[in-house]
């Protein structure tokens, strides 16, 4: 055979492939197209073999909503605090006419069987499911038990294939730290939509941005909502509401509720509230009150916001502001004298008022410091100090006129509204028109003013002079791309009321509040760093408006820290019975102040004669290292991150996720320092704590809330606790450090 014979065969068999090829496209495409023609025109699904006769008879177009979800809600670090969860209604179809493919049952057929398997999962009677199964209805739901399903509940009841069983799926607004700071946070609740809605709070206040626009979904299918291929449909999607960074911290607005905790326990009050600022910012990093309420559940027994929406007469705390007044008036001398026995006065008939002797004819009224003290003859300052509210009245009697100071409480934005963010106010009452209100308003009393009023005019003394407004929502963000901020949250300077050299002298004052071995605030020292502060014991109000509560007292106290750089300010505040040791029993406060040191690294004043008394001195610096941020990062990522900077790192928890940090994202990383990663609240072993400083143990406790009773300084020498044991926030740790 020739070569040209080979050639001519290999082209007709390959000629034969192509038309064989061709050939079956042609029959495949018309199989196709037969389907399509016998689905549309001859009512009969080929695949299938379904006659669909009495489906397409039937056959709708229908439109279903896709729902948006409602955008996130995140605190400061990233974590999320708010956010919609699917969930699912169970729906029992009971119709045995109820029309399905060949071979499916869409109904309820055997009820004992299905009540029987649902009851332990729902946490339902067995009967009443039956009941309910058994009745002459088309279809039918399981009541409450039956409703917002998780979505592991949903798969663990469809993984039983209980014919006629079916779900509706919804959106549920979920808040995972449940009682995280409601009276800001606020919360959003399902409407008439199934859509969810703010109610209070931020929730309420940013309820446009957080609301996305739902889509829809269009499709052909029979009245009982099967779809074949085929019939057409359309999908428009939806668009998720803008998510939320807050300026809250999760970690330390849990500090925070662990010290109401702890004094709801020592002096069963019965309020408290407290919160924690950024001096130089007004960012809001803790807020909160007790009672409170869980956001999940919603058993709310309290609706007023303490912070911003209950007056109340401040007490010795606003004698910073009376003495600021004169410090930047010029009138102030530090070395004068001034007696700080009973002040009584008389009037001068035109609304003013002069200091006259305990038994002179003239005298209208008298005052005395708590417990009717004195200390004679002292300097100004020391009037602050010791908090005496008769040298107070000798100020706005001798060295600034009433007007003067009033002037200056309105500079300081008292008795008008802040405007923080969208939280509901009250502006207090000023009672200043006759000479005992002008005289009880230089120490606290007579008239109210409110936390945030006091937080927003102390930055000014705690600051440079400059008065800024609280805030509490840092950015709102596209929920697709978080690079696209579409508000960002700015310092905003609401006044100067007094200079910087003034405000420098009021916070030496305010130091030795806490560091004279007889000022008021004595006992809120801590380890971690030198602070200032004010104490304030005030009586509470009649809400009838006349007189007082008797025996009951405001205790409250305002701290900034560190010293040297006021950076945060502390305010609390709690209402009850009067006990003498509210300004001496400060263990729940201290926590909560040690919390801010640690959590931003506040630890540079430590002593460290006496952190490393028997040992040799530890030189520690700050590196030119920034810690990264790990938070919502999965362990695996945080340690090749800490190896990559030469770390000592220690995990705490089993997790796989980092939920916290020390020290926290973008501060500067010391020589020798730990850092400790939290991956787990509920499964925490004992760590060997031998050989770490007080710092050390500072870390781990503010990371996990256990109590730590330290005895000594220098390095820890012992615990009680053995290595590997698991430990809870029921467990006291003690150590020993030498």
């Amino acid at each position: 055979m020739t070569v040209n014979n080979l050639n001519k065969k290999a082209i007709q068999k390959q000629i034969f492939m192509i038309n064989l090829l061709k050939l079956t496209t042609v029959v495949v495409a018309f199989v196709l197209v037969a389907n399509v023609f016998l689905v549309s025109v001859g009512k009969f699904h080929l695949n299938s073999t379904t006659d669909l006769t009495k489906y397409i008879s039937q056959a709708n177009l229908k439109n279903e909503k896709i729902k948006a979800k409602r955008g996130y809600i995140y605190d400061r670090n990233g974590v999320v605090v708010a956010e919609d969860v699917q969930t699912y209604d169970i729906i029992c179809h009971l119709d045995k006419n109820r029309l399905a493919p060949k071979g499916v049952v869409a109904y309820v057929d055997d009820p004992i069987k299905t009540s029987k398997e649902l009851a332990p999962l729902l946490g339902m009677d067995e009967m009443k499911i039956y009941e309910l199964l058994t009745k002459d209805l088309k279809q039918t739901e399981l009541g409450t038990a039956g409703r917002k399903l998780s979505k592991e509940e949903m798969e663990a009841i469809d993984a039983l294939n209980l014919n006629g069983i079916e779900f509706v799926e919804s959106i549920k607004r979920n808040y995972p730290y449940g009682e995280f700071a409601p009276y800001v946070l606020g919360f959003a609740q399902a409407n008439d939509n199934q859509s969810s809605t703010g109610v209070m709070g931020i929730e309420l206040y940013l309820d446009r941005q957080l609301t996305g626009i739902d889509g829809s979904k269009s499709y052909q299918s029979d009245n009982a909502g099967f779809i074949l291929p085929g019939m057409k449909s359309e999908i428009v999607d939806a668009q998720n509401g803008d998510d939320v960074i807050l300026t809250l911290d999760l970690s330390l607005q849990e500090s925070l509720e662990t010290s109401f905790e702890m004094t709801m326990e020592r002096f069963n009050s019965d309020r408290i509230w407290g919160a924690v600022m950024e001096i130089d910012t007004g960012r809001m990093l803790a807020y909160g009150q007790s009672p409170g309420f869980d956001l999940n559940e919603k058993e709310i027994t309290e609706y007023t916001n303490y912070g911003s929406q209950y007056p109340y007469e401040p007490g010795s705390t606003m004698k910073a502001f009376t003495y600021a007044a004169a410090i930047d008036s010029g009138a102030y001398d530090t070395n004068v004298l001034v007696d700080s026995s009973t002040y009584c006065y008389a009037v001068d008939g035109k609304g003013g008022f002069y200091r006259v002797p305990t038994n002179d004819g003239r005298k209208v009224g008298c005052i005395n410091n708590a417990n009717k003290k004195s200390w004679g003859m002292i300097p100004y300052d020391m009037g602050l100090v010791y908090s005496s509210n008769t040298v107070t009245a000798s100020i706005i009697d001798k060295l600034i006129a009433p007007s003067v100071y009033e002037d200056y409480l309105e500079a300081f934005g008292f008795f008008q509204k802040t405007d923080v963010d969208g939280i509901s106010e009250a502006i207090g009452t000023k009672n200043y028109r006759y000479p005992a209100d002008k005289i009880a308003l230089s120490y606290g009393q007579g008239s109210t003013v409110t936390m945030l009023q006091l937080m927003q005019g102390y930055s000014a003394i705690f600051g440079d002079g400059q008065m800024v407004k609280p805030y509490f929502i840092e950015q709102i963000v596209d929920p697709y791309d978080d690079q696209d901020i579409k508000y960002q949250a700015q310092t905003t300077i609401v006044n100067d009321p007094i200079t910087q050299e003034t405000a420098q002298q009021m916070q030496d004052i305010l130091y030795q509040v806490i560091y004279d071995e007889k000022g008021t605030g004595r006992f809120y020292k801590i380890d971690e760093t030198q602070i200032i502060g004010k104490t304030g014991t005030t009586q509470v109000a009649s809400l009838s408006g006349a007189g007082y509560n008797s025996g009951k007292t405001i205790a409250s106290v305002m701290l900034a820290l560190p010293y040297d750089d006021p950076k945060y300010m502390i305010y609390y505040a709690f209402e009850g019975d009067y006990d003498k040791n509210a300004h001496f029993n400060t263990e729940a406060i201290n926590q909560l102040t040690r919390k801010v040191a640690q959590l931003y690294n506040l630890t540079d004043n430590i002593n460290s004669a006496q952190e490393n008394e028997n040992d040799e001195v530890i030189d520690i610096k700050i590196t030119d290292e920034i810690m990264p941020n790990l938070v919502n990062h999965t362990l695996e990522y945080s340690l090749k991150k800490t190896e990559e900077l030469n770390l000592d790192v220690v995990i705490i928890g089993n997790g796989t996720q980092v939920l916290s940090q020390m020290p926290i994202a973008d501060s500067n990383i010391k020589t020798n320092e730990k850092v400790f990663i939290l991956t787990d609240n509920s499964n925490i072993m004992m760590p060997n704590m031998l050989g770490w400083t007080r710092s050390d143990v500072t870390k781990f406790w503010s990371l996990t809330n256990i109590a730590v009773k330290m005895d000594g300084y220098g390095k820890v020498t012992s615990q009680n606790i053995t290595e590997n044991s698991l430990i809870s926030k029921n467990d006291e740790i003690e150590l020993i450090l030498e």
